[in-house]
């Protein structure tokens, strides 16, 4: 009992200069974070690295509060986008498997603070819905704080600790963050229908977030034998599995489990996973290893990208130089998808997006498929790791074709109003010749 603090004997344990790290998405110290800001007053330069932050943590938003600390992230969410013009915030470069063991070579933490499900009767917790980093920083901290939560589901895999091996442990009961399925559109479930017909029986899938992978996971319940090794854990799987499309029987490791390195979503999701052996919450830098996906035979990645130029390079986490999300595991996925035997990779995007014209100020539709990316523009998945690629038009394969056939194939699934201005700058800047 010596170890249960408050939270505000936990804030004091914080000193100018620490660098703290707080868990993935749901399993962040939402406490910790929530109250950090009201030791401003005697803390100076103190970093915090988080990923997909799910509070509107007032130390982040609020600019008065930049000399006491800074951000940096491995995942933007809006929080993170607005607060980075405030100086205070700024991104890490990664691909997920490697996010935690090349922070570690730039520096270890001094704090870290996450979410913890209550102890069992031999003094276990589970680290809940995220192992993507949370361990490897456990290992690493010299001080690690627990916020335990009776709310927290107590997943298996790789997420065991002891509270022997825990400096302090602070109780909480607040609500588990809940993200909400977007709802498919039109656009979503032409793409979802195309993508679906491109997965079969006995394949594994990994599923990323959002409109179009919703609509994938809807469209395949007529499927068998589906298997799960993915980034993240959605509820899109869990409607899946729950209705026996999901049995994990075809896959060559860890047979009948879905395996994810995080899980997040709506409170069915976190009741899904919550005691359930068939789930295995393991380490990002074992899921997301391109090494390791490749395993499974028929892996199938899917995941979306914000804009795509004619040669295939992916812009899946800036518009132009401004960072909207992150890299995260697109790379990692897409990679291994294609080393594994039958496996496939699909990027999917609409055709066009509705855009606001800087002179006018009107919204107009514009095409996401382009000939050069956006000035300053990250390119997230290389144009040498596109297999195929899909939007409401259809789908195209890329792999091993040339920059000509490229142009010609991409070409054809842009928006209909699109494609002829497309060749023709395609020519004018001398991507293909006349």
């Amino acid at each position: 009992m010596a170890k249960y603090v408050s939270i505000n004997e936990a804030l004091d344990l914080v000193k100018s200069g620490d660098y703290i790290v707080t868990g993935l998405g749901a399993a962040e110290g939402r406490e910790f974070m929530t109250n950090l800001h009201t030791i401003a007053d005697r803390v100076k330069d103190v970093m915090v690295s988080n990923c997909l932050p799910m509070g509107a943590y007032e130390f982040i938003a609020n600019p008065a509060y930049k000399d006491s600390f800074t951000t940096e992230g491995w995942f933007y969410t809006p929080l993170l986008r607005k607060a980075q013009a405030n100086g205070n915030v700024s991104f890490i470069p990664n691909h997920l498997h490697l996010a935690a063991t090349k922070r570690l070579c730039y520096r270890t933490p001094d704090i870290y603070v996450g979410i913890a499900s209550m102890p069992d009767k031999h003094g276990y917790v589970s680290l809940s819905t995220s192992n993507t980093y949370e361990m490897k920083m456990i290992k690493a901290a010299k001080t690690v704080i627990l916020e335990i939560n009776p709310n927290a589901p107590r997943t298996f895999g790789d997420v065991q600790l002891h509270l022997d091996d825990v400096d302090y442990v602070v109780e909480v009961d607040y609500p588990m963050p809940e993200l909400a399925d977007a709802e498919p559109n039109e656009k979503d479930l032409a793409i979802g229908k195309i993508i679906a017909g491109m997965i079969n029986d006995g394949d594994c899938i990994q599923l990323g977030i959002g409109g179009i992978p919703n609509a994938v996971a809807a469209s395949l319940m007529d499927k068998k034998d589906l298997g799960i090794h993915t980034e993240m854990l959605t509820s899109g799987m869990v409607k899946l599995a729950k209705a026996g499309v999901i049995t994990g029987k075809c896959k060559q490791t860890h047979v009948g489990k879905m395996v994810a390195a995080f899980a997040m979503g709506p409170k069915e999701l976190y009741d899904y996973i919550d005691d359930n052996p068939s789930v295995a919450i393991l380490d990002g830098g074992y899921v997301n290893d391109p090494y390791v996906i490749m395993q499974n035979d028929n892996q199938v990645s899917i995941n979306t990208t914000i804009e795509v130029d004619l040669t295939g390079q992916c812009c899946s986490e800036s518009i132009g130089s401004k960072q909207f999300s992150g890299t995260g595991g697109q790379s990692d996925t897409a990679v291994g998808a294609q080393k594994s035997r039958n496996g496939r990779s699909i990027i999917a995007l609409y055709s066009t997006a509705m855009v606001k014209n800087p002179a006018t100020g009107e919204r107009e539709e514009t095409s996401k498929i382009v000939c050069q990316l956006k000035p300053g523009a990250a390119v997230s998945l290389s144009r040498n790791d596109v297999d195929y690629l899909v939007t409401e038009y259809g789908c195209v394969a890329l792999r091993g074709t040339s920059i000509k056939e490229r142009v010609e194939r991409i070409i054809s699934v842009a928006h209909p109003k699109f494609r002829e201005g497309l060749r023709e700058e395609a020519v004018r800047l001398g991507i293909i010749g006349k």
